[in-house]
């Protein structure tokens, strides 16, 4: 079987690039071929798997959510995608949590070479990817906006500074949600759709499951021109939606599971790709089951 291993020299504080040996040396063990790619900047990931799709029979990548967004950004359209093995060196890495991949090195590189092949959903959003999270609205953009530099600096926290530092005001959007016969219509601070258990490092669905062919969507309502009361309600109803997860009642909050939507909602609303940024404005969002050919660790149960 021939192999590429890709990473990302940036992620994880470079600490992948000073292993890459090692990791070739163990895969080398199950893998007849195994040739080694180092990624150039935004983009080339996607690039290079859509390329290494046709040429190898599994891809074994490492970086962080975003570099598994372009990985499947760069295989998503294919038929038959070869098998993904990852090893998580991203700051926050929930997909890995996700699917139980553990995000210690040696333990991550062991799981790609005696893990189980499980076939998991991912999530189109009109002609894109995503993975485990689509979401728009509040403390969104800090993924993407935080400096790379602030986040070696000090991890995940670089990512709640820039999110209070550009997202307190949680600013207000109209959106229109169908699913089937069932539609919803409101101004809100924050819409969610998600395929995996974990968001920003919580088990905000923990009894969701990446393999059940649905996706789980949450939105916090606003009222348009919302006084500061009103405010302060839903930054109260976020916080109870991130604490207590997605089966949280609360009153500003609703939510429910479909296998596809469509949304509408301004121009200028910019949706987030799995910690990137993506499209703005309408999309559809549907589920495409089992769709990815995964490696988790062995015996794994709860996808």
């Amino acid at each position: 079987m021939r192999c590429l291993f890709m990473y990302n020299p940036v992620s994880g504080r470079g600490r992948i690039a000073k292993k890459a040996d090692y990791i070739v040396r163990k895969l080398q063990e199950k893998y007849d071929t195994v040739d080694v790619y180092a990624t150039k900047g935004v983009g080339d990931m996607e690039r290079a798997a859509h390329e290494a799709a046709h040429k190898y029979d599994a891809i074994i990548f490492s970086g962080g959510d975003g570099s598994f967004n372009e990985v499947v950004q760069g295989i998503g359209a294919l038929e038959c995608p070869p098998e993904l093995g990852y090893i998580p060196s991203g700051t926050v890495n929930d997909i890995a949590h996700s699917l139980g991949i553990p995000k210690g090195l040696k333990k991550a590189v062991k799981t790609v070479l005696t893990g189980d092949n499980v076939l998991v959903d991912c999530m189109k959003v009109n002609e894109r990817y995503a993975m485990y999270v689509v979401a728009a609205g509040a403390f969104t953009s800090a993924s993407y906006m935080t400096p790379q530099a602030q986040k070696k600096r000090i991890g995940r926290i670089a990512y709640g500074l820039e999110g209070i530092k550009k997202n307190l005001r949680f600013e207000v959007f109209d959106v229109t949600v169908r699913s089937g016969d069932y539609e919803v219509k409101t101004p809100s601070v924050l819409v969610v759709f998600m395929n995996g258990k974990c968001v920003a490092g919580i088990k905000l669905n923990k009894h969701g499951s990446m393999a059940d062919g649905k996706i789980e969507f949450a939105a916090i309502r606003q009222k348009e021109n919302p006084n500061l009361f009103r405010r302060i309600r839903a930054f109260f109803a976020l916080v109870h939606l991130f604490i207590f997860g997605y089966r949280v009642k609360d009153k500003l909050i609703t939510k429910f599971s479909a296998s596809e939507f469509e949304i509408e909602t301004d121009d200028n609303v910019v949706w987030n790709f799995d910690g990137e940024k993506g499209i703005s404005g309408k999309v559809r969002v549907c589920v495409l089951p089992k769709k990815i050919n995964m490696i988790v660790p062995k015996g794994r149960k709860n996808i």
